[in-house]
């Protein structure tokens, strides 16, 4: 029996097929092209409309907000006109240093016991000068510092008790109390009473 053989190719059978043609391109950009022109355009969606009226970013609550936060920023920014005081009249102020002495004096006699060194008997002999220091320190009062009604202060009273102190003359708080009790009653009242028969 003869042996016949099998002769293969050198190279592989399917490499001898041409290759495959790329795929045509679907023909559909230009027919959906036309298409888009004759059909009718989608109705719009209400939906859009109604969630932008409600939405929190439309207009009318824009401004609403817009206007209240302006609001608030001028009522914050807005402050009341401050008052300002009169000046010192030194006119008024030598007046009244001249009631305050008299006034200090006759309440001070009611205490003239507060008012011994212990040798004078008893006799309220420094009430005269307790008088005339605190007279000097409220005189510089008025004339450097009161004007009017509001602008009474306690400071010149403390003054007096420290004056009165320091020179070791009796009486030093009851002066200086006295003297603040009368000033309360009586400086504002007299301010008012001053200035308004100046204007007539």
């Amino acid at each position: 029996m003869s042996s016949c053989s099998l002769t293969f190719p050198s190279r592989p059978f399917f490499s001898r097929l041409p290759p495959p043609s790329p795929p045509l391109p679907a023909p559909t950009t230009r027919l959906s092209f036309f298409s888009s022109l004759l059909l009718p355009p989608p109705p719009l969606s209400t939906h859009s409309s109604s969630s932008s009226s409600s939405s929190p970013f439309d207009s009318s609550s824009f401004l609403s907000i817009h206007h209240h936060h302006r609001s608030s920023s001028l009522r914050a920014s807005w402050q009341p006109p401050k008052y300002v005081y009169p000046d010192p009249i030194p006119e008024f102020a030598q007046a009244e240093t001249e009631k305050f002495r008299g006034e200090l004096r006759k309440r001070l006699l009611k205490s003239r016991d507060a008012f011994s060194s212990g040798g004078d008997g008893g006799g309220g002999g420094d009430i005269d000068t307790v008088v005339h220091i605190c007279a000097e320190i409220f005189s510089e009062f008025l004339h450097k510092e009161y004007g009017g009604p509001g602008t009474l202060l306690v400071e010149p009273f403390t003054d007096m008790l420290l004056a009165l102190k320091e020179k070791k003359l009796p009486g030093a708080p009851v002066a200086a109390r006295a003297a603040l009790l009368w000033a309360q009653n009586y400086v504002d009242k007299d301010w008012e009473t001053w200035t308004s028969q100046q204007s007539k």
